[in-house]
């Protein structure tokens, strides 16, 4: 908000300076408010002094109804501090705006997002727990700025496995095999087909009769299998729904959706010339992808024994999602170890004429989670992780804090509270780190109520709302809706100007696909809003309606930037 507001007023003495468009690169600055830094650049390219190019910019633009000051200072910096009246103006026109400043976008696409992505008959695990929270984020933060959003759950339900775990549903029985995945159980029951499978032969031969009679589209096998994919996606949902993600039932498509269309994928690429025979495979050699050998690298679009892949089915997929969902842009939130896949697949996309230019097409990759030890996070023994578990344990743990810290909450409150900041925790913590590294999962970093945190917005949203409650019992509701914002102390002033940097944040977070430039405001909010706690007192100023309205203000930032990132904001804590 103020960024744009400044780059705006500075912008163009800098185009006029340049002969073109030129950013001002503003940004917030330790010095001043705010500082602006493309003096330094501009005057590279014209072989002038950067300080004397930094004045020009200054002189040259109309800051005297925002700046207290504004100086050049260092090299070349423009350095500018707000005037109170001007923040005092931006902090009533926030207050009265339902969205907060955070404008709609003027360039309106239809994104798909494609995240999650499980396997049918198998739990979540925490290797799902990063692409299902982070790809929720990035969904709510597009649908906010306006953008049409498109859900796809790609799950894995088709392959050779299922001629073993439709054997195995037949053998258990259709009534037991439905009880038996519908307490969730999928690791138990794909393992008791696996042993089957492995240590019986004539189960073996069944299993791949049933591949066979499943892709010839044998009815009896196919009711097996629709019953598998049924049950696993009301697993799905209820840990969907546990967990706040925003995916609906309505959002599953399958790689079997894709059956049908994996015939023409070959018979486009054969019409580009793009397809070659190697070693009894049919493949793509996409440009500018070789192997340490120097070779071009392969995308198998059939294998030698005839059968599809995952190659396969996302080429077909790129091509509908273009074709008949019309989309502009497309994201794959999906770890960073299938970054070469996915630019390959893009790549034999755009050769075959299938994923034009005008549309985008990005891989949002993002690292692994690791234990204290900075190995893979697992269990004691070693084994993965399962989802369930893991947000079991965070709500037994967040219990036990808000047991210690609130004790007189009503039991059924306190268990509502422990939910939302154990689960919410466990989202925060995966948002809050860079997508592209990995991070460590700590527990007690994680529900802790004084640091980077979730808990620690929650509990600053919920601080607020208990100031607002006892403001109502003294009778002083009236004073903070009537009362202009006054902004006068410097604790009053680092909060108004990081309340400001709400719709910069959003922006920024959405612009370049990482929600931890979200999750970094909040942060910094919420611990200016602790240094004008301490600073300011509120019920028994002279000005209570002014700072009671100022701490609503950050608790409507709070509650919608913890909305955006699907955390549940508490009202007691």
């Amino acid at each position: 908000m103020l960024e744009k507001l400044l780059s705006a007023r500075l912008q163009p003495a800098f185009s006029a300076l340049a002969g073109h468009y030129f950013d001002p690169v503003v940004r917030r600055s330790q010095h001043a408010d705010f500082q602006a830094d493309g003096a330094l650049a501009l005057a590279r390219r014209l072989g002038r002094d950067p300080r004397e190019v930094a004045q020009a910019v200054l002189d040259g633009s109309e800051l005297a109804d925002l700046a207290e000051s504004a100086t050049v200072q260092g090299p070349g910096f423009i350095n500018v501090t707000l005037s109170t009246a001007a923040l005092q103006r931006q902090l009533d026109a926030m207050a009265g705006d339902p969205r907060l400043a955070v404008k709609e976008t003027d360039d309106r696409q239809r994104i798909l997002v494609d995240y999650s992505g499980p396997n049918v008959a198998k739990e979540l695990h925490i290797g799902h727990l990063r692409s299902t929270v982070i790809g929720d984020a990035l969904v709510r933060l597009l649908e906010w700025l306006g953008h049409d959003v498109i859900r796809v759950n790609h799950v894995g339900d088709w392959g050779t496995p299922f001629g073993m775990l439709i054997e195995h549903l037949a053998d258990v029985g259709e009534e037991a095999a439905a009880h038996e995945l519908s307490m969730g159980d999928l690791t138990a029951f794909y393992q008791a087909a696996r042993v089957k499978f492995d240590s019986d032969p004539a189960f073996k031969q069944r299993a791949q009769l049933r591949v066979v009679a499943l892709h010839g589209g044998d009815e009896a096998t196919l009711r097996l299998w629709r019953l598998l994919v049924s049950e696993s996606e009301k697993y799905f949902m209820a840990e969907y729904a546990r967990l706040g993600v925003t995916l609906s039932d309505g959002d599953f498509t399958g790689e079997s959706f894709y059956n049908r269309m994996l015939p023409g994928v070959l018979q486009g690429l054969e019409e580009k010339g793009l397809l070659h025979e190697s070693d009894g495979a049919l493949c793509a050699f996409p440009q500018g992808f070789t192997g340490r050998d120097g070779n071009p690298m392969p995308v198998i679009v059939r294998k030698s024994d005839g059968g599809h892949n995952y190659s396969t089915t996302d080429l077909a997929a790129v091509r509908y999602r273009v074709d008949s969902l019309k989309v502009d842009r497309i994201l794959y939130v999906v770890g960073t170890p299938q970054a070469q896949h996915f630019a390959m697949i893009i790549q034999t996309a755009r050769e075959a004429g299938w994923l034009p230019e005008s549309v985008q097409a990005t891989h949002v990759g993002f690292g692994l989670i690791l234990g204290k030890d900075g190995k893979l996070f697992a269990t004691r023994a070693g084994g993965v992780v399962k989802l369930s578990a893991l947000l079991d344990e965070a709500v037994a743990r967040a219990a036990a804090v808000v047991a210690e810290k609130n004790p007189d909450l009503p039991e059924t409150e306190r268990a509502q509270v422990a939910r939302a900041v154990g689960i919410g925790a466990v989202k925060y913590a995966d948002l809050a780190s860079d997508r592209i590294k990995d991070y460590v999962f700590d527990w007690d970093r994680m529900l802790s109520t004084t640091g980077d945190s979730g808990a620690y917005l929650q509990y600053t949203y919920a601080r607020i709302q208990s100031l607002q409650r006892k403001a109502d019992s003294q009778g002083m509701a009236g004073s903070r809706e009537s009362e202009p914002i006054e902004v006068t102390e410097p604790a009053e002033r680092a909060l108004a100007v990081q309340i400001l940097g709400f719709p910069t944040a959003v922006e920024l977070a959405a612009r370049t696909l990482q929600p931890h430039r979200l999750t970094g405001y909040l942060q910094a909010l919420c611990s200016a809003y602790s240094g004008f706690w301490d600073a300011c007192p509120v019920l028994t100023s002279e000005r209570a309606g002014s700072r009671l309205a100022l701490s609503e203000l950050t608790a409507r930032v709070v509650e919608r930037g913890l909305d955006l990132l699907g955390i549940q904001a508490l009202s007691r804590m």
